[in-house]
């Protein structure tokens, strides 16, 4: 397998999380779960593969999407296709950095995979071809990253004082959720309205995710684990309330996803038919 990674450059350094090529992808699964981490992605195929998003209960295809797709902010666990072989090019955005690329609301696409081209008209369907044709991944890179220069409004950046708020509730407890939302100058209903065209989501639901995310990092690898200890470290009022949020963002409770062994895995995919 190929996989390899662009070295980001200003200004897009600030907004672009990371642009990665992989190719020869040979998984052990046909479908994998990923959980919410509070970025938004462009997905390109170059491999000529439909590919799937499935029924959290059933794992039916519920959405078929090639070429190229968006996923926006999601607040829950999506189910989607691996394929034997796959070739893709991925753009992932920092949690603040999609709006002076988009230049929408970003909770428009908030829970939704959609047709780049309902965003970006075309040019993303022009980009692909000239992806697809440019030879080696260096080529590949420059070409997205000349297009998102061309994209990119410095000017329409979120103002640096929700940036702020949003970095504090990444590194904050959730305890201090009120007092990080009360520093705000304007009101709290103002915050969400800006948090939401800005990021996508509101203040609460990324502490949430943020705190599940610190969870999968912290138990990757490590075992024995002790619920309690973790729902009593990160905030949670008890361990039925942690088993809960556990299961909303991951679909597993705690307990099925050790015994999964997910906590080996990729910390935001997990295989749900491994061998299949």
């Amino acid at each position: 397998m190929i996989f390899e990674t662009h070295t980001i450059k200003t200004p897009l350094v600030d907004y672009i999380e990371s642009i990665f090529y992989h190719s020869g992808f040979k998984p052990d699964h046909s479908i994998e779960r990923v959980v919410p981490t509070g970025h938004l992605f462009i997905i390109m195929a170059l491999d000529g593969f439909t590919y799937h998003t499935f029924n959290k209960e059933t794992l039916q295809p519920n959405g078929t999407y090639c070429d190229v797709w968006v996923s926006g902010m999601h607040k829950n666990y999506l189910s989607i296709s691996a394929h034997q072989d796959a070739e893709m090019l991925v753009i992932q955005f920092k949690t603040k950095g999609a709006y002076p690329f988009l230049k929408i609301p970003i909770h428009e696409l908030n829970d939704k995979v959609i047709p780049a081209q309902d965003v970006f008209g075309n040019e993303i369907l022009e980009l692909r071809k000239m992806v697809l044709k440019a030879k080696g991944s260096a080529m590949k890179f420059g070409l997205v990253e000349k297009w998102l220069l061309c994209r990119f409004e410095g000017h329409k950046s979120a103002p640096s004082e929700l940036v702020a708020i949003l970095e504090q509730l990444r590194s904050q407890p959730i305890s201090e959720s009120k007092e990080i939302v009360a520093s705000f100058t304007n009101s709290q209903k103002h915050l969400i309205h800006e948090f939401k065209k800005y990021f996508g989501l509101t203040p609460k639901v990324f502490h949430r995710v943020f705190r599940f995310n610190q969870i999968v990092s912290q138990i990757q690898n490590k075992e024995p684990l002790k619920w309690t200890d973790i729902a009593y470290e990160f905030g949670y009022s008890d361990q039925s309330h942690f088993i809960r949020e556990f299961k909303e963002f991951s679909g597993f409770n705690p307990q099925e996803f050790i015994k999964a062994d997910f906590h080996r895995d990729e910390p935001n995919f997990f295989p749900l038919d491994r061998h299949g």
